[in-house]
């Protein structure tokens, strides 16, 4: 079994107890608008893999637009603004950018998930992240937490 948190739109901010929240994970994935890069300082001290994909706010080109990842047996791609074509044999999108939570499967079989954001939800919505658990031959297991 493999525990993934899965961020997003940080913006330079977080509530002081995320870094907590997300200890037990085995990975993290930031789904881009870090800004600053030193906002990841406190995920990169929890020793655990992070990976990060550009967002269209930062000013820097320390990240990849895009990542594509097999963990599992199943294909994921991670990007911030949900692309208009995904990859052949993608089987999952990560996504983030619209700030609003997002767990949908399209006529395609594709999976679409977005975690919300962290520090500036949309309106009448609550800050948020997710928990992406995987095991094989199991379906994944996504849940939103609420800040």
């Amino acid at each position: 079994m493999m525990r993934i948190a899965v961020i997003a739109d940080t913006h330079d901010q977080f509530p002081s107890s995320l870094p907590t929240r997300l200890a037990a994970a085995d990975e993290i994935w930031h789904l881009g608008d870090v800004c600053d890069p030193a906002t990841l300082t406190a995920f990169e001290a929890l020793g655990k893999p992070l990976l990060v994909v550009l967002g269209n706010n930062e000013l820097h080109d320390l990240w990849p637009r895009e990542l594509r990842l097999e963990r599992a047996g199943r294909k994921f791609f991670l990007t911030h603004i949900p692309p208009e074509r995904v990859p052949p044999g993608t089987q999952v999108v990560l996504h983030g950018h619209t700030h609003i939570p997002r767990d949908e499967t399209d006529a395609a079989g594709i999976r679409w998930l977005n975690p919300g954001c962290i520090s500036r939800p949309k309106r009448g919505k609550r800050a948020s992240f997710a928990w992406l658990t995987l095991s094989p031959g199991r379906p994944l297991d996504w849940r939103l937490e609420l800040l």
